[in-house]
């Protein structure tokens, strides 16, 4: 857009996409001209929110048809493993482009991979703070705005955040749109990249690329099989920051990692026993929430089925199936209270779980969670245990995602599905640094079953896991007989953390609470620099969680690289 005069300079007119138009007929003003630049469309890059996650998988959608595999937890998990390095174009507050990056070292970045192996599936789970070099895993622009040079823009941002936070460079696998027709005629895919090099023949995608000062060291086998006009092959790129200093700061003197943070937890052991009337227990709840914001703790969590002691209130006992439909009549009031306790206290709270009835008439066990800012997030449990599915016939829900707090990412997983590790390594792929566990178990042996798993969680995936349980009984409530627990925050196992990995721990079969204060940059540097580095040494050429939400469609197993829809846009000087 252009602003420009007529004659006499009397008529203030807008030059956009559309034509021109006049504003005025008068000898132009500042607030004229505020006024034309604030009615065109504005295209700005910035960086990537949570809110923006819809708009980015449609993208996608339209830029990867007819095999789109960009999934709305994908994005998530990149944005919170690394905010700084996603970025969007915006249009007139809708979404054109998107591009993904995270860090790596050098020793990973510059030896052959698979697009699989180096994004750890999409997730950018394998982000390492203390690498050396920005790796690109995804540049898409949207097909209908082909001339606005977003591509361009994109990797101007990448080249920006590269210079400002010191790194070496940029490594990505790029397309080779033209390989596969031309495979005949160059068997071997380097000679193909060095005719393109050499201008014998033309690929755009590698040319653009080219054009923006990268240079290819390689060409990547099996960096995407799905790619067939690539044959499935990857141009290795790098991009060297000219600005990086010949003597890099020593260890501890960089900028890039955030201030330390600590995030303060409270796990509730909490007694079953019979109530008078319902208000007895929202006092029940208040008093351990208040107790929890007198010691200032962010979260405040409750046990699995904490809602059933309203079924004491009941005449008679209920048979399992009716109690729990009982229950569920209590939702409203619950959500309602226990969202203005999160709000007026100023604390989040795991609520626990409660049963509710879906639209399709089944039974779910589902942890609601009240944040402080007032939203309320639902997450329902995925694996009932034999004797939940035989008397209360519960469902299991189909999805596993992070919940964006103020403190960061958080997972849910209630009591079975700790015993489960594909749950907890889905939600730590998705940035969670913090799980949760409400629990319910009858006796010890029940109990150890899900320490033992939630403590195994913690190590493998470096994450803190906080556990909160029943105790006590309520003989008047069918298959709610006798309760065990000892509820604790768990740790890894390493010297950042406490000895035997347990942050705080409680008595058994004892009402009480818990607090521990938990250092979410000790977490980050134990799995970029720590003794053992669990997430970053997985084996992507083996195995991979592949999650399917429930339905029975492949899941989604198409890697994609550096891909920028369209005619290619033109190019920045080098």
């Amino acid at each position: 857009m252009t602003l420009g005069f007529r004659g006499s300079r009397s008529e203030l007119y807008v030059f956009a996409e559309g034509g021109e138009h006049s504003l005025a007929r008068k000898a132009p003003t500042s607030d004229d001209v505020e006024r034309a630049v604030a009615a065109k469309p504005k295209l700005i890059v910035r960086r990537a929110k949570t809110d923006d996650v819809p708009q980015i998988v449609e993208l996608g959608r339209r830029v990867y048809a007819p095999d789109p595999s960009l999934t709305a937890r994908m994005v998530k998990g990149q944005i919170n493993n690394f905010p700084e390095g996603q970025f969007v174009a915006e249009y007139d507050g809708r979404i054109v482009g998107h591009c993904a990056t995270f860090i790596i070292s050098a020793d990973v970045g510059l030896k052959p991979h698979t697009w699989r192996e180096i994004t750890g599936n999409g997730y950018a789970s394998r982000h390492d703070a203390d690498g050396d070099y920005l790796y690109g895993m995804e540049i898409s622009v949207d097909p209908e705005f082909r001339r606005l040079r977003i591509g361009r823009r994109l990797y101007a941002a990448r080249q920006n955040l590269c210079e400002e936070w010191r790194l070496k460079g940029i490594i990505f696998g790029g397309r080779m749109p033209g390989y596969g027709r031309r495979r005949r005629q160059y068997p071997d895919p380097h000679d193909y990249v060095e005719a393109v090099r050499n201008r014998e023949i033309r690929d755009t995608t590698i040319g653009f690329q080219i054009a923006n000062g990268f240079e290819v060291i390689g060409v990547l086998e099996d960096y995407d099989p799905e790619d067939v006009q690539s044959a499935g092959y990857a141009t290795h790129m790098v991009w060297r920051n000219p600005r990086y200093p010949d003597e890099p700061e020593g260890k501890g003197q960089s900028d890039r990692l955030a201030p330390s943070e600590t995030v303060r937890v409270a796990t509730v052991q909490l007694q079953m026993r019979g109530l008078i009337d319902r208000e007895e227990f929202k006092k029940q709840i208040e008093y351990f929430v208040d107790v929890a914001a007198d010691y200032r703790a962010d979260f405040v969590v409750f046990p699995e089925n904490v809602t059933l002691q309203l079924l004491s209130l009941e005449p008679k006992p209920l048979q399992p199936k009716e109690g729990v439909e009982r229950i569920a009549d209590y939702t409203d009031w619950f959500l309602e209270f226990m969202s203005a306790f999160a709000v007026s206290y100023n604390v989040n709270i795991i609520g626990g779980t409660h049963p509710i009835v879906d639209s399709d008439g089944e039974i779910r066990n589902v942890c609601y969670v009240f944040l402080r800012d007032g939203s309320v997030h639902q997450r329902d449990k995925i694996h009932p245990t034999p004797s939940e599915s035989y008397w209360w016939n519960i469902r299991g829900g189909n999805r596993a995602e992070v919940i964006n707090s103020d403190c960061g990412p958080i997972g849910i997983m209630i009591c079975y599905d700790s015993e489960f590790p594909e749950v907890a390594r889905h939600l730590a792929d998705q940035g969670a640094m913090i799980l949760f566990v409400p629990f319910c178990t009858d006796e010890r042996r029940a109990y150890l079953r899900v320490r033992y798993c939630c403590h195994a969680r913690a190590i493998e995936n470096q994450c803190y896991v906080v556990m909160s349980g029943v105790v006590g009984n309520l003989p008047n409530v069918e298959n709610m007989d006798i309760h065990y627990a000892e509820s604790c925050i768990l740790t890894p196992c390493d010297f950042a953390f406490a000895r035997d990995g347990i942050a705080a721990d409680t008595a058994a079969n004892t009402e009480t609470i818990a607090f521990a204060d938990l250092s979410i940059s000790d977490l980050r540097a134990a799995r970029s620099a720590g003794t053992v580095r669990n997430l970053q040494n997985r084996r992507f050429d083996l195995y991979r969680v592949a999650w399917t939400d429930g339905d029975r469609r492949r899941a989604p197993k198409r890697g994609r690289q550096e891909k920028v829809s369209g005619p290619p846009v033109t190019p920045p000087k080098p």
